[in-house]
């Protein structure tokens, strides 16, 4: 009897055994994650529409009207110039890994490999992630819609002055020399300049704004002002677009910082309700200081308030709690109000559209806040235990992209400037860049 219990036994586990392992196989595979697959595929086209058509909109409604078809042409054809440069060398210079070693600084620390170029190994089957959750073809996409709304918003610096071919030119290059290897450096992971220093930038405050931002001052130093400026009204021609363009800008940043969590869990959740807090608080900040300042509260200003908070909210979406949010997107309102503003006129520079008082300003603020209010003392996510540390970090990050993108991108432009000239003449910008550059009106009355 004995006997046979063991034998029984015996067959018992040569039938079970082997499903055990497996079992353990299919654990220790890849698996796909249908549940974020379905968000990063959600939060793709949400920061593809803050683009086309939100950023477009925003813009094209604060030019004057024989501008708007300039704006809303460069910020389509910058869509498609990066979408083909990010699968041909873009993506690859950004993410591929080939040569980084954490803790040696070398020339993979600063550009990535060409292992991936033309997107090399894609396939349906290929999947990435923290626990390769979702396929490598949504990731590109992803980052491809973070890689087109950077060029474009620097647009908003030098609007109404700047030929439509030079534009083209500049946006290639610069996203070659500047956007891509930035990203590389802070996103890249072990091995990466600025991801071996500790920068905290959860979805783009450095990569994105700051990038954005000093280029785009840059910009409207070296083409100059517009004709006319600052004596000449250049008032907005219809703050209707700015306010909704505003608006899908506001819904689509949930995919922006919310869809940089990589997964649909509990930092994505936590991403949304501090985008969602900040943005609010500086838009009543923007609207009060200026209320305060001007006796009036604007349409515009809450609009560029909107936007100051979300720009200042990205770097620290997720690492920061609630009341963090609330204090970052509270101060983002009134310091970029009164950069947007009184520096602007101080200085006398043409920021046509505020792209760095609202995106340089809000992103370098924002950026320094997230090093204090990510550490868990003051209702933070991160693992930030020495405050101070971490804010000389954040501060070390952003001037390394100051200098870095205000030299290359200086560059860039002189030399484009010799070689075929920047500005429109004269008369073009008299007469307004949708005719003199598209021969075409954006209405006819």
């Amino acid at each position: 009897m004995t006997l046979r219990k063991f034998a029984g036994l015996g067959a018992l586990l040569s039938i079970v055994m082997p499903g055990i392992a497996m079992a353990a196989d299919e654990v220790a595979a890849p698996v796909l994650n249908s549940g974020d697959t379905a968000w990063m595929l959600t939060s793709t086209a949400l920061v593809l529409f803050m683009t086309i058509p939100g950023l477009a909109l925003f813009y094209g409604g604060m030019v004057r009207s024989k501008n708007i078809l300039s704006v809303l042409m460069q910020c389509f054809a910058i869509t498609g110039l990066i979408s083909i440069l990010w699968v041909i060398y873009g993506y690859s210079i950004a993410f591929d890994t080939t040569g980084m070693e954490q803790g040696v600084v070398n020339f993979n620390s600063f550009f990535g490999g060409m292992g991936k170029a033309f997107l090399a190994g894609v396939t349906p089957s290929s999947i990435t992630g923290p626990a390769a959750l979702f396929p490598e073809a949504v990731f590109i996409t992803f980052q491809m819609t973070f890689a087109i709304i950077t060029p474009a918003l620097i647009v908003g610096a030098f609007a109404e002055r700047m030929k439509f071919s030079a534009m083209l030119i500049f946006m290639g290059i610069w996203f070659t020399l500047v956007y891509a290897p930035i990203a590389h450096m802070v996103w890249s992971g072990n091995g990466g300049l600025m991801w071996d220093w500790g920068v905290l930038d959860f979805a783009g405050g450095t990569v994105v704004h700051i990038n954005a931002g000093i280029a785009g001052l840059v910009a409207c130093l070296v083409l100059g002002k517009r004709k006319g400026f600052p004596t000449t009204p250049m008032a907005p021609h219809n703050l209707g677009y700015t306010l909704m363009g505003a608006a899908m800008l506001w819904v689509g940043w949930f995919g922006f910082n919310a869809g940089s969590a990589a997964a649909a869990n509990g930092t994505a959740g936590m991403a949304m309700l501090v985008t969602q807090i900040a943005t609010a608080a500086a838009a009543l900040g923007w609207m009060f200081a200026e209320w305060v300042t001007h006796g009036k509260p604007s349409a515009l200003g809450i609009a560029s308030g909107v936007v100051a908070g979300l720009v200042a909210i990205t770097p620290a979406a997720g690492t920061v709690g609630p009341m963090g949010a609330l204090v970052i997107g509270l101060a983002a309102g009134v310091v970029c109000f009164f950069c947007a503003t009184t520096l602007k006129r101080k200085l006398g520079y043409d920021d046509s559209l505020d792209a760095f008082g609202v995106h340089g300003i809000g992103g370098i603020l924002g950026a320094i806040l997230t090093g204090v209010f990510a550490a868990p003392a003051l209702g933070g996510f991160g693992t930030v235990t020495d405050i101070g540390a971490q804010v000389w970090i954040q501060i070390k990050g952003v001037g390394f992209t100051v200098i870095y993108t205000a030299i290359v991108t200086f560059i860039i432009l002189k030399v484009l400037d010799a070689v075929m000239g920047l500005r429109v003449t004269e008369e073009e910008e008299s007469v307004g860049l949708d005719l003199a550059q598209h021969n075409e009106r954006g209405y006819n009355l």
